[in-house]
């Protein structure tokens, strides 16, 4: 048995992988500081609530990446302080993100998320880390269609210019 047989907690990882989770984890904190923003800037409930749907996967994404780079000496990046709480009502409206605006922003991150959690899943020969970012993809898969759905239910939805079938004449 070689050294990439067997369990695959216990196999070395490589070099791309070990970024891969660093990098993976220092997003994730980001977005979480990022989220955090958001919220005090939202005004529309559910707007909060996937904003803490946001959160809490972001959450777990930094705990399960930190832990397995810790299980392999690898120190993790370090987390960002705290965002003080702020309120609605007073951030200057000139300085305010509307809902519209947070959920465009809500939607593309989720879209690259979806990249990288691929990107990764196709560099990974360790089958743990692979099926993690599949389990992380799904999920921003259905955070990203929660998104738009409530972007179209409340008409945030700016869509590209659309093809409307029209009928050919003849000349």
């Amino acid at each position: 048995m070689g050294i990439l047989d067997g369990n695959s907690k216990n196999e070395p990882m490589h070099y791309g992988e070990i970024y891969d989770l660093w990098q993976f984890s220092m997003a994730a904190k980001g977005s979480i500081s990022g989220y955090r923003a958001n919220q005090y800037h939202a005004g529309d409930h559910e707007l909060k609530k996937i904003l803490g749907n946001l959160i809490d996967q972001a959450e777990l994404e930094v705990s399960e990446c930190d832990a397995i780079l810790l299980s392999n000496g690898i120190a993790p990046a370090p987390s960002l302080p705290e965002r003080p709480e702020a309120k609605l009502e007073d951030i200057p409206a000139g300085a305010r993100f509307t809902d519209q605006e947070i959920a465009a922003m809500l939607g593309a991150d989720c879209a690259a998320g979806l990249v990288a959690c691929s990107q990764i899943m196709g560099k990974a020969i360790r089958e743990d880390i692979g099926m993690l970012f599949g389990k992380y993809h799904a999920t921003k898969a259905a955070l990203g269609l929660k998104i738009l759905r409530m972007s179209k239910d409340k008409g945030w939805l700016i869509p590209p210019p659309l093809q409307i079938k029209r009928e050919l004449v003849e000349a």
